[in-house]
């Protein structure tokens, strides 16, 4: 991975309270994923989350539901660290993922991370090896169509944190995205993509085949 462009000195929450718009957002996000990890219907469940923020949100809620679960971010509270089955990687996601052996994890989040990153082909190829057969990297990124409403909501009405949005690297639309998944080497079968939060996200399930 290509280190020598800018990477990011704070985690996402880090440096306050979450808008109600960013809570309804995560809650949204947080919906689906759980689905789509009940539909495993595994006994024991391994979960990375990828960019975690630093409050841990997703991984604190979803500890009942998983076995163990490790976050990689900037920088965690220390609410989430000392929580029973997480364990945490304080470092940036570009440095991170090449640490974890193959097939680490049965279940991978990369929730409204893929646009913050310089070289999200490397990350996502990361994430494909340390998936386990038949896991599943879960994706949730931001459209070239939500882009006008998350930059009004963050440069005019101050509702999002301006610095995430100026940290953003691209926007996504299914033919953005679909090809680096492809080129990650998911298989075209193994992975639906589709709109949602009106038409301003997308959320991928792409599965290690």
């Amino acid at each position: 991975m290509d280190h020598s462009k800018p990477m990011r000195h704070e985690a996402y929450g880090q440096s306050g309270p979450l808008s109600w718009v960013d809570k309804f957002g995560c809650f949204l996000s947080r919906r689906r994923i759980r689905k789509h990890i009940n539909r495993l219907k595994k006994d024991s469940i391994k979960l990375l989350d990828v960019g975690c923020g630093y409050h841990a949100k997703n991984l604190l809620e979803l500890t009942p539901d998983i076995s163990t679960g490790t976050g990689i971010d900037i920088a965690i509270s220390a609410i989430a660290k000392s929580t029973p089955k997480l364990t945490f990687m304080e470092q940036p996601i570009e440095k991170s993922l090449a640490h974890f052996p193959d097939a680490s994890f049965d279940v991978i989040l990369m929730i409204s991370v893929l646009e913050h990153l310089n070289d999200p082909q490397a990350c996502l190829n990361e994430c494909r090896r340390v998936l386990t057969t038949d896991g599943v990297l879960l994706i949730n990124v931001p459209t070239w169509k939500g882009k006008s409403f998350l930059e009004l909501s963050a440069f005019q009405f101050k509702l999002s944190p301006a610095m995430e949005m100026d940290d953003h690297k691209m926007y996504y639309d299914q033919k953005d995205l679909w090809p680096l998944l492809v080129k990650a080497n998911f298989k075209p079968s193994a992975i639906n993509i589709a709109y949602y939060k009106f038409g301003m996200n997308l959320f991928a399930v792409c599965q290690k085949t």
